[in-house]
């Protein structure tokens, strides 16, 4: 066997214990007469001691010629440490070696295989397998299996059944593109990876299963946001005879479950909020409510006063930002042109001081009295040492603009505490969202959520006011979770592809098999899926996903550890019935 213990167990209690340990080593402190070394692996760090008088020669001389990440087995004795370290489990003891075996000798590492390394993020990337060695890497990938664990516990105890499903599907319009797959088989067809499984579990509550559950890779192939990944991996879910009311019980008691089991947290507040409010509020529909600054709209007290650019202003809106009334000329200025770069697109921001004595002084102080600011004050919730930042400009692009700032703001003030959890349901979601460039209608989730019931006859006459039988879960102004009631009938399904602008030519050929199997008495069902990466990096405390993936892609979508995507050979193309037409 190549080891008795691992190198994170051995304490006090195992001293005079003959022992066998397999690892890396760490580092070596060689002092000429005595030599130590720190050999690693999973589960922690065993100090070893090679010592001249007490060790066979050989050993001894072996022990010197080892280098950093060499792979080494030893045998000896656990004998009590003279110099303890209370900071590593291990501390109190080490190993007096009597064997020394190298199973693998080592390159030096282009980085230093440490907490706090010396490697850049591209050089770590393209050597990640080093980079897993780390604990902050390897901690995350076993916190991600922890939180995977609690989920398959927490669905499994509730009855759900894990199913697969195929990676190898149609290709359907679902938003992205689809990464697409040839066929060899069956010449010029192809198929595509799924960017969720969503038909698949619809037709396994038509098949009767009644709760499914799947942590799953999905595909989409579009242009890398920051911190997005090409490939990615969801809690999907699916339950049958359910309305919203029962899906969010469910998810709501998994979410409570995972910050109790990982964080040991108890949530009391799980608030929900509309869509329509989180909008007119936050400015966008997933809010981080750790904090205040909510929204106020000032077009009352703001428009018809003589300033030109609230006047033509759909939307004067403003935010008070707590004890920020003391910033000084060049910080206000500086926030300004942070307002108006292109990734925020403001045209300018106004300001008011909310004096400690209860005046106010703004940088509109010719259009506006005491009067106008203390009613802006009122509305934005504003108290004496705050500052109120005002935004103008056609309703939707402000709120997005000021929502931005906002964010921004609590970042800068430290409001945004990684150990804090503030999650809701955002519900009641427009079905429907107009796209400008195509000039129609598409589905703000996807084709198959169901429209409240109350709000179907205004199909017809007002389509985006109709309201979806959709929820997204929200936690600390993340996304981590959507979902929605499907429809179960052809009737409705049809007239939803309608309104989509599908013909009924087309509908049959994307989703014919549904509406096929819609016919063969589907019950009513619902789910949701939860963004796995992000959930498990919000519950670990950081902003980004890839140190909790093992092989992550960069920001253009490549592995460059193994150099993917690549060139094929020009006997796969043939066989494949694939002609390349590059252009530059």
């Amino acid at each position: 066997m190549y080891r008795s213990h691992n190198c994170g167990e051995l304490n006090a209690s195992h001293i005079n214990t003959e022992v066998t340990l397999a690892g890396w080593v760490q580092k070596s402190r060689d002092k000429g007469f005595m030599n130590w070394i720190d050999l690693r692996d999973r589960y922690g760090i065993t100090q070893l001691i090679f010592d001249e008088s007490r060790s066979i020669k050989e050993v001894f001389e072996a022990a010197k010629t080892l280098g950093r990440e060499y792979v080494i087995q030893v045998k000896g004795t656990v004998i009590e440490r003279e110099a303890k370290n209370k900071n590593i489990p291990t501390g109190e003891i080490e190993i007096l070696v009597t064997e020394l075996n190298i199973l693998n000798a080592a390159l030096t590492p282009p980085f230093t295989i440490e907490d706090e390394t010396d490697g850049g993020e591209d050089i770590r990337m393209k050597y990640r397998y080093l980079d897993i060695r780390r604990n902050p890497v390897k901690n995350s990938l076993l916190f991600r299996h922890k939180v995977a664990m609690e989920v398959r516990k927490y669905l499994s105890d509730l009855d759900f059944c894990e199913v697969e499903t195929p990676y190898l599907i149609k290709s359907t319009p679902e938003g992205a593109r689809d990464f697409v797959v040839p066929s060899r088989m069956n010449e010029g067809q192809f198929y595509a990876l799924p960017q969720s499984p969503q038909t698949f579990k619809q037709l396994l509550m038509v098949g009767g299963m009644d709760k499914y559950f799947q942590i799953v890779k999905c595909f989409r192939d579009e242009d890398l946001r920051a911190d997005r990944q090409p490939e990615f991996t969801q809690i999907d879910c699916e339950m049958a005879f359910v309305e919203q009311e029962d899906i969010l019980n469910v998810f709501e008691g998994l979410t409570r479950h995972l910050l109790k089991e990982i964080k040991g947290i108890e949530v009391e507040k799980f608030p929900r909020m509309t869509y329509e409010h989180a909008m007119k509020t936050y400015g966008n529909d997933k809010p981080d409510i750790r904090f205040g600054m909510e929204f106020g709209e000032l077009n009352e007290y703001a428009k018809h006063k003589d300033f030109p650019v609230f006047n033509a202003a759909e939307l004067v809106v403003g935010i008070a930002v707590p004890g920020a009334g003391n910033y000084t000329r060049k910080e206000i200025d500086a926030l300004i042109d942070w307002v108006k770069r292109p990734q925020v697109g403001a045209s300018g921001m106004v300001y008011a001081k909310c004096n400690e004595d209860g005046t106010f002084k703004s940088s509109v102080d010719k259009f506006y009295d005491q009067e106008d600011l203390t009613n802006w004050a009122k509305t934005t919730g504003a108290k004496p040492g705050d500052m109120i930042f005002v935004l103008s400009g056609p309703a939707d692009k402000t709120r997005a603009q000021l929502s931005a700032l906002r964010m921004e703001l609590a970042t800068r003030l430290g409001l945004r505490n990684p150990a804090e959890f503030a999650p809701l349901w955002v519900v009641d979601f427009p079905l429907l969202e107009f796209d400008e460039e195509s000039g129609r209608y598409h589905a703000m989730h996807h084709p198959f959520t169901s429209p409240k019931p109350e709000d179907m006859h205004l199909l017809e006459t007002n389509p985006g006011k109709v309201r979806a039988n959709a929820y997204d879960m929200v936690l600390n102004g993340n996304e981590i979770g959507g979902g929605s009631i499907r429809i179960h009938d052809k009737a409705t399904q049809q007239l939803m592809f309608k309104y989509l602008g599908f013909t009924e030519e087309e509908a049959k050929a994307q989703f014919g098999f549904l509406m096929d199997a819609f016919q063969f008495g589907a019950p009513p069902h619902g789910g949701l899926a939860f963004g796995l990466d992000r959930l498990v990096a919000i519950l670990g405390g950081q902003e980004t996903i890839r140190d909790f993936i093992a092989f992550p892609k960069n920001n253009s979508g490549r592995d460059v550890m193994i150099d993917a995507p690549s060139v094929i050979d020009e006997s796969q193309l043939k066989e494949l019935h694939i002609k390349l037409n590059l252009t530059n």
